[in-house]
């Protein structure tokens, strides 16, 4: 669909030592397969061969990618909303535990604010918001439900400096071309007590082990990245940050396994896909770095 990035370099920390893992395919858009490999210094895994900025546009444009439709059709999208509106809660807790100052009030910026359900949430419980995202549909939808004006993702280097007691990525950052550059940016836009909350699919995780090729969440080649805990440490500290603390995500397991079920045997499986769910979450309980999803508390 357009012109390739291939890498001979780790997009996280730039070492040598990377090799293929496995390949995937794309069965959202396009039917086509994607190579995954790794890093064996920090441990990122990334896509090869993914289309750059300009061109990957076309591999978004399907109603099965919710957070840029809204869509309610079929079983996953509507129990996806269902658990949005669970999550909302969850994510506003957590903004409010985090906010860097006491009135548990304040600034937020949200990098890819979808259709805008999340930062509607914050600005209806006080805070002065402010949303980046570049689908432009998606743009369109949150002005007219919620009355919000999001910006296009260059405004991000155009924010004042220190504006921001809280910046949110809900997952968000394995979609970034421009990964350092975003990291740069979120320092420089944070105030010096605040925090950003960054929610990443984690591949070391049980579900991700369980499908294999077919784990949902590596979702090539929208996600340009593959994330650990270990890389992700790697990638904040490179920028003068340091993850402060991890949260499970602990829905995410049954999300991701309902569609990895579709993936790997051609039609929907929910007792298994909830099983699945349920096992990754079981183990994850005793070692939190294996959660599906993590938030990613960093400043």
């Amino acid at each position: 669909m357009g012109l390739t990035i291939t890498r001979t370099d780790c997009p996280c920390c730039g070492s040598k030592s990377v090799s293929k893992m496995l390949a995937c395919k794309d069965y959202t858009v396009s039917g086509e397969f994607f190579d995954i490999w790794e890093c064996a210094g920090c441990g990122m895994r990334f896509t090869q061969g993914v289309p750059t900025q300009e061109a990957i546009g076309p591999y978004y444009q399907s109603e099965s990618y919710i957070s840029h439709s809204d869509s309610s059709k079929g079983l996953i999208n509507n129990l996806y909303k269902r658990a949005r509106n669970y999550t909302l809660n969850w994510k506003m807790n957590l903004v409010q535990r985090y906010a860097g100052n006491e009135q548990k009030t304040g600034t937020l910026l949200d990098i890819g604010a979808g259709t805008g359900a999340f930062l509607s949430k914050v600005k209806n419980t006080g805070w002065s918001v402010t949303g980046l995202e570049p689908d432009e549909g998606a743009r369109k939808v949150c002005s007219e439900k919620y009355g919000l004006e999001l910006q296009t993702p260059g405004q991000l280097f155009e924010l004042p400096s220190g504006e921001f007691d809280t910046v949110t990525m809900w997952h968000v950052m394995e979609h970034v071309h421009q990964l350092h550059e975003y990291m740069d940016q979120i320092k420089r836009v944070l105030t010096p007590d605040g925090a950003a909350l960054i929610a990443l699919p984690n591949y070391t995780s049980k579900d991700a082990q369980f499908y294999g090729e077919y784990w949902a969440a590596y979702d090539v080649p929208r996600h340009l990245y593959h994330f650990s805990p270990d890389s992700v440490r790697k990638l904040a500290s490179l920028h003068g940050l340091s993850v402060k603390e991890t949260k499970p995500m602990w829905l995410d397991a049954f999300y991701i396994a309902m569609l990895s079920e579709q993936y790997k045997n051609g039609r929907g499986n929910l007792v298994a896909a909830v099983l699945n769910g349920l096992k990754s979450d079981i183990y994850a309980r005793r070692n939190r770095d294996t959660c599906s999803s993590l938030v990613y508390i960093i400043g």
